[in-house]
């Protein structure tokens, strides 16, 4: 029932927000990825192995913006902690991207557009529906094709200074991530990295 696409190229794109609101809710649960395959697609990838990528790449200082100096580099910041939330809105919307063989932060306002209901969704209210504090403190949304494995997708966002920055910010403490697979679609993997934390 999953399904997503692929091309090989680096298309990805970075989207954040922060807000601010009340009220606190939602905790972290392990939730294991296994192997996904279908027809010529496989890849397998564990909830251990993608948030150990993320934060190794938080443990250490980095120049998101290398060809901009006036940027400067970005500490190292503490661990995000996994969110099953996060993940859930995470999922929506790669399934939605596989299905609809779209690639936006908008969903595609199709059946596959859960929380859309006929219209576009926006990432925030993904996160939101999918369980996600309205007391959050800052969300943000991470997206790729065709990268097949967490190396291969880890390396193009860090070069990429939007989804680096997203990856690198202080700002999130929790983060939920997605992989669905589409051979019938235009990139054949699709990620999604959710980011969040709560007052």
């Amino acid at each position: 029932m999953f399904n997503k696409s692929i091309i090989n190229q680096l298309s990805i794109l970075g989207l954040t927000l922060f807000a601010f609101s009340a009220c606190d809710s939602g905790s972290s649960s392990p939730v294991v990825l296994s192997t996904m395959k279908q027809d010529s697609i496989e890849i397998t990838v564990t909830q251990a192995e993608l948030l150990e990528s993320i934060n190794q790449a938080r443990s250490e200082a980095r120049d998101c913006y290398p060809d901009d100096p006036s940027k400067g580099e970005m500490s190292a910041v503490p661990p995000l902690t996994w969110n099953s939330q996060l993940y859930a809105s995470a999922l929506e919307h790669s399934t939605d991207l596989a299905m609809s063989d779209t690639f936006a932060h908008d969903g595609s306002g199709t059946e596959y557009d859960i929380t859309g209901d006929g219209e576009p969704s926006k990432f925030y209210d993904r996160i939101l529906a999918n369980g996600y504090s309205s007391n959050y403190k800052a969300i943000g949304e991470n997206i790729a094709g065709g990268q097949k494995s967490t190396k291969e997708v880890m390396d193009a966002w860090l070069k990429s200074p939007g989804h680096c920055v997203n990856i690198m910010s202080d700002k999130y403490t929790e983060v939920g991530v997605a992989i669905i697979t589409n051979v019938d679609s235009a990139y054949g993997i699709y990620w999604t990295q959710n980011f969040g934390s709560k007052y």
